[in-house]
């Protein structure tokens, strides 16, 4: 009997061995609890929820009618220069507007023009908005939207200079002509030949009393700061050249970003591209009907 019981639990163990065959599982062991500090919730809030664009800081010179300009009274175009008197101009006019369609606070900072770029790679400024060129070689430091605004390129002369009847860039050779300092307006004047190319200067100001007192035959400028010139100076006049005759140039100027900064650049492009051609011509002549005396 006791051989028998003995036989059969034996069959009895096999049999429960042969059904936990094959591939056997192992209870999941349990996972220890991941701690995450307070910096990497700080992280991942931040990557969740950029902080929203409350302020649009725009760069310009303050000192290049009727782009812009600095004056000491307030009115309904000017924007505060923080202590430093008021800025206005065509280029406030298009800052003001593209703030208002970003639903942001507009800052303008003066800043001198060869101060611009380098301010704009600092982190200082958002966006210059200063009747800047886009060319191959700003586009190395920052990327720009399409244009503002198009011109032509003229000369500024005496009016009582012969060169006032000038028709072609010919009519200029061999005079001494001055652009300003790092703008396309001095590159260009090696078109003419032989030409007497001066030392550019910083401001139309300076380049106005340059002419004036016969250190320059004429200056080069683009028609809107042309016809603020000679408003404020009627002893100058303006050059218009036949065509095909005149400069080869790009007058048109558009708002430059940081390089790469695309939300920003898209931002501005999309407001840019509600402006009609009609309301860009009202500032303008806005603009050079109440810029103040350039001398």
């Amino acid at each position: 009997m006791k051989k028998f019981i003995a036989v059969s639990l034996a069959a009895m163990m096999l049999l429960s061995m042969s059904a936990c065959g094959g591939k056997t599982e192992e209870a999941p062991a349990e996972e220890a609890p991941v701690e995450v500090t307070e910096g990497a919730e700080a992280a991942e809030g931040a990557e969740e929820a950029a902080p929203a664009m409350t302020k649009l800081v725009v760069g310009m010179e303050c000192n290049y009618a009727p782009f812009n300009w600095t004056q000491v009274e307030e009115n309904e175009h000017t924007v505060s220069l923080g202590g430093a008197g008021f800025t206005d101009g065509y280029d406030v006019q298009v800052s003001r507007y593209l703030a208002d369609q970003l639903g942001v606070e507009l800052e303008i900072k003066k800043i001198e023009w060869t101060g611009l770029e380098p301010a704009l790679n600092a982190g200082e400024i958002d966006a210059i908005i200063a009747g800047m060129t886009d060319t191959p070689e700003r586009r190395q430091g920052a990327d720009f939207t399409t244009p503002y605004y198009e011109s032509e390129m003229v000369c500024i002369v005496r009016a009582d200079d012969a060169l006032a009847g000038a028709t072609s860039l010919q009519d200029f050779a061999g005079k001494k002509v001055l652009g300003q300092l790092n703008t396309i307006y001095d590159e260009v004047i090696d078109q003419i030949p032989d030409v007497d190319h001066k030392t550019p200067l910083a401001t139309y100001p300076l380049m106005v009393v340059a002419l004036q007192s016969g250190d320059a035959d004429a200056l080069t400028a683009e028609l809107p700061v042309a016809t603020g010139v000679v408003a404020s100076n009627p002893e100058l006049a303006i050059v218009k050249f036949e065509e095909g005759k005149g400069f080869v140039a790009d007058t048109s100027v558009s708002i430059a970003v940081k390089k790469g900064n695309t939300e920003l650049l898209e931002k501005l492009q999309t407001a840019l591209d509600t402006i009609s051609p009609e309301q860009r011509l009202e500032w303008m002549t806005t603009a050079v009907e109440h810029q103040p005396d350039l001398d």
